[in-house]
């Protein structure tokens, strides 16, 4: 007979402690006051007229009309396409200069080093209305202004300090001995970073990717200054120019509808990279 398992005292069945309560109760008050306007916003998108008005998250008619008036009056889907690509190409070429510039600032000492480093990190701490101005005129002689090249311009200047300064952490945890195993072998310092770390910080670069496309993607006032034309906004921009039949209505249905038509993919992202952004954001928690 196993002694142990009888003087191992057993909680009585169906008691809950009180931590445990405390903890679902928190957690489904946080759940909900996550999800409840993305919610919101879906519902109101499928309502019209009158019932929007009514509260009621299930639509009793439920239409997409708002929908087809998104895109019917404005070129909707040319504005998620320039999103798209701004965003893309901030996350691309940050990639690409944060990547060595972290090498440079966690593996290379140098004099100077700490101060350089305080200065990326004061530069992502200024707000954007205190850069404006320069950056207007930035971009007025670089002769980028009312095009993507401009919002491409403004927004790697916004994400670059945030890229460096988290890849430059993850950085200087991984062991030395990769970086001497690859110079015993005779590769070189691009090498090195593209062939030995590249495949090591795969979860760090997804996860800071992602918060570069999430701020890229729903900058607002970089692309309200340096755009003009309706073909040249972002979605942002398109959805506070969404205006209603008469001068003193608020469409609440289609700015809902191009709410959630900007805010899905953003999730849908997060849910389909949700291993690699927890593998990316715990990776530095303890040192190997």
């Amino acid at each position: 007979m196993n002694t142990a398992a009888l003087q191992t005292p057993r909680r009585p069945f169906g008691k809950i402690s009180l931590g445990t309560v405390g903890y679902w109760l928190l957690a489904a008050v946080f759940t909900v006051y996550s999800v409840f306007p993305f919610l919101y916003a879906i519902s109101t998108s499928l309502k019209r007229g009158s019932e929007m008005f009514e509260p009621r998250l299930v639509p009793l008619a439920p239409t997409l009309f708002n929908y087809v008036t998104v895109f019917r009056d404005q070129p909707f889907a040319h504005n998620l396409l320039n999103s798209l690509l701004v965003a893309g190409g901030v996350v691309l070429l940050s990639m690409l200069v944060s990547l060595p510039a972290a090498w440079a600032l966690g593996r290379v000492e140098f004099r100077g080093r700490g101060l350089l480093l305080l200065s990326i990190l004061s530069a992502s701490m200024f707000p954007q209305v205190a850069v404006l101005s320069g950056m207007f005129e930035l971009v007025r002689w670089f002769g980028l202004y009312d095009s993507l090249g401009a919002l491409l311009f403004a927004d790697l200047m916004l994400t670059l300090p945030f890229t460096v300064w988290v890849l430059v952490t993850f950085m200087k945890q991984l062991p030395k001995e990769l970086e001497e195993a690859a110079i015993m072998d005779g590769v070189g310092p691009i090498g090195t970073i593209f062939r030995i770390f590249l495949p090591v910080l795969w979860p760090a670069l997804v996860s800071t990717g992602l918060l570069a496309f999430i701020a890229a993607w729903n900058e607002f006032l970089f692309a309200l200054t340096f755009t003009i034309s309706t073909e040249q906004r972002t979605v942002p921009v398109a959805i506070a120019f969404i205006s209603g039949a008469g001068g003193h209505e608020l469409p609440w249905g289609p700015i809902m509808a191009a709410s959630v038509m900007v805010t899905l993919p953003l999730i849908l992202l997060v849910m389909y990279f949700q291993r690699l952004i927890v593998a990316g954001l715990t990776a530095g928690a303890v040192k190997g």
